[in-house]
């Protein structure tokens, strides 16, 4: 079944456009409230941004991975053995607990330099899982 869908001439080119259109939402969320952290557009309330950001980030998620399990699952064996796939995947663990320290420590409440640094390592660490991502073709 997944060699049919890598196979298919629309199938896998559109898990693509939705694996990127969940990347989008994730790193455009994040970096649109890394800017609040970061003390910009102060006059909108961060629990709302926050709750519409993590919203999005969490369905720009769930479409990046979804997306990227069924390409994932058309090329298991090869993309086991790519280092930039790798690389990848290790950065997105990076990236979860990265997240999950910088809940964890209430960061949105704190709004410290804890808090900036932590976004900071986010924003980096999504903009080389896209890095990794594109590698993946080339390595």
């Amino acid at each position: 079944m997944f060699a049919a869908l890598g196979a298919h001439p629309w199938a896998y080119p559109m898990l693509e456009v939705a694996h990127i259109l969940g990347i989008a939402l994730i790193l455009g969320n994040l970096v649109l409230l890394e800017m609040r952290v970061f003390g910009w557009a102060t006059d909108l309330p961060m629990d709302s941004l926050a709750r519409l950001s993590l919203a999005l980030v969490g369905i720009g998620f769930s479409v990046a991975a979804a997306s990227g399990l069924l390409m994932f699952a058309t090329q298991a064996e090869e993309l086991l053995a790519n280092r930039a796939f790798t690389a990848k995947m290790l950065l997105l663990i990076l990236a979860a607990c990265n997240a999950a320290w910088f809940h964890g420590r209430r960061s949105l409440q704190r709004l410290d330099g804890g808090a900036k640094v932590l976004m900071v390592v986010s924003t980096v660490t999504w903009l080389l899982v896209v890095t990794c991502g594109r590698w993946i073709a080339y390595v």
